[in-house]
């Protein structure tokens, strides 16, 4: 028995097809017969794995989400002083973007033109809240300075992370590793942020 090219697709390896094309050519700009010749499957054969190129959308922004969600559960973002949950989660968050590049990229470029768009960018407002309710209990408690505006600083912060989908490429001669990456972010914010007495 002979194996067709459909066979050899799995949902995740169709997903990673997807996403690349959605970054390179816009969600909006995208059919289903930009994505069955990226593929090079038919498009009978996308549909043997999903509904539509919207269900791709949400398990790609999905994916992303979960990572930086999952942030949030973990010992160093629940444990001890704001201040250290807050480097923690910057850290981590610098990390999964990292690590989810491609998913974390589709996801900072949803528009809001569709349902699952909509609940994407709903959901990345929830996590922005949750760590600016963060940093601002750690201005609360004399650690970072009280001279910025907590909005303003998490949407500098996010800024300085996010800006990492526009120029990383962990695959080119010279790369920076993770690790040295996410270290320059928490060093540059935090030296920043931090007063006196939380240093």
């Amino acid at each position: 028995m002979t194996m067709s090219k459909r066979d050899t697709y799995t949902p995740d390896s169709l997903l990673a097809v997807a996403v690349r094309v959605f970054n390179e050519r816009g969600y909006d700009g995208t059919s289903m017969e930009h994505l069955s010749r990226a593929a090079g499957i038919s498009k009978s054969s996308i549909y043997h794995h999903v509904r539509g190129k919207e269900e791709l959308l949400n398990r790609a922004v999905g994916r992303a989400l979960d990572g930086l969600f999952g942030i949030l559960d973990e010992p160093g973002a629940v444990d001890g002083r704001a201040v250290r949950r807050l480097e923690y989660v910057t850290r981590r968050t610098t990390e999964v973007l990292m690590a989810e590049l491609p998913y974390v990229t589709l996801l900072l470029r949803v528009r809001g033109n569709t349902t699952t768009e909509r609940w994407a960018m709903e959901r990345r407002r929830e996590f922005d809240q949750r760590v600016a309710e963060l940093l601002k209990a750690a201005v609360a408690d004399g650690d970072l300075r009280a001279d910025v505006e907590v909005r303003l600083a998490t949407r500098l912060l996010f800024g300085m992370i996010n800006s990492i989908v526009e120029w990383y490429r962990p695959d080119t001669k010279g790369a920076l590793d993770r690790e040295q990456v996410a270290d320059a972010v928490v060093r540059l914010a935090f030296d920043g942020l931090r007063t006196q007495a939380g240093a």
